[in-house]
């Protein structure tokens, strides 16, 4: 099953962009389901393994079925609170599937209170626990309900801050029909003065570096530009940092890798996300690309000064 197909769970908090992701995936070639009830993804795991079967019993769609092992059969089902029952038939549903030995992989779109608020408000559209409460009343209600879900998660991706198209381009590189096997590593870059990403399972902070902002001929480039990279990494202990984060990343990743844990976001911060960590962001996507994990580059914040 997890050699030749994929199921993909998406779900988190309301307003927080599912539908933008199950587009971008069945624009992928992903077979997406809106809405599903929980009690069913069962059966949609039967369908997949099914199909499975089809191919390895038809002897003449051999060949084809090989040219098509990069390319599994991959469904993915929107899951969330629009269904009667979710939180508690979810986990069930979760753990009914890892009994048969299966795995989906779970993803879980999040965004600040804040955020979240002002996207209900612009559509004008009521929270689907709000009842006869205020709109935030409704988002607390569905944060505590997720708690347990999100903790699950193999993939949180946090939307605060990103439109339609900056949300699409941050999903391709992990579920995009040429995405490589492995471990899938998103590097960000951030400023700490917009937040800490919602969605880093790690966190590093590069702000004991000197700041190329206070040299003039620097301040206009980004961390992108080779004098910048170059400034940054010439500075005490930038080199150590980079390597020390690289062994201990490509240990926790190939942890990941047995515990069949997929996706990962590594995420290095400075003080506005222009300089110091989109240099180093940079460089760790560069050296802990490998075989087994896929790495891709996010400046979440480059452009916001």
């Amino acid at each position: 099953m997890l050699q030749q197909a994929e199921l993909l769970i998406i779900t988190g908090m309301s307003g927080a962009g599912r539908s933008t992701v199950a587009n971008v995936l069945e624009d992928e070639g992903w077979f997406v389901i809106d809405n599903l009830p929980p009690q069913l993804l069962d059966g949609i795991a039967d369908l997949l393994l099914d199909e499975v079967n089809r191919w390895s019993d038809r002897p003449e769609d051999a060949s084809a079925r090989t040219s098509s092992a990069a390319a599994p059969i991959r469904a993915a089902a929107v899951v969330d609170v629009r269904t009667k029952g979710f939180f508690g038939n979810l986990t069930h549903s979760l753990d009914a599937l890892a009994t048969r030995g299966l795995r989906p992989s779970l993803v879980f779109l999040d965004a600040t209170d804040e955020t979240l608020v002002r996207r209900f408000e612009s559509v004008r559209r009521p929270h689907p626990l709000q009842g006869e409460g205020r709109l935030l009343d409704g988002i607390q209600t569905e944060r505590r309900l997720l708690t347990d879900i999100r903790s699950r998660a193999d993939l949180v991706i946090d939307t605060s801050g990103l439109n339609v198209h900056q949300l699409s381009r941050k999903v391709l590189p992990a579920f995009s029909r040429d995405r490589r096997p492995g471990t899938r590593l998103a590097v960000m870059s951030f400023g700490f003065k917009y937040g800490i990403p919602l969605d880093a399972d790690f966190v590093f902070d590069l702000r004991f570096l000197p700041n190329p902002f206070w040299i003039p001929e620097l301040r206009a480039s980004s961390g992108k530009d080779e004098a910048v990279a170059d400034f940054v990494l010439s500075q005490e202990g930038a080199v150590e940092f980079v390597e020390q984060v690289v062994v201990l990343l490509r240990t926790v990743m190939s942890g990941y890798r047995r515990e069949n844990r997929r996706y990962a976001t590594v995420a290095v911060g400075c003080t506005g996300g222009k300089h110091r960590s989109v240099a180093i962001a940079e460089r760790l996507g560069s050296m802990l690309s490998s075989s087994d994990i896929q790495t891709f580059v996010v400046h979440r914040d480059l452009g916001q000064e």
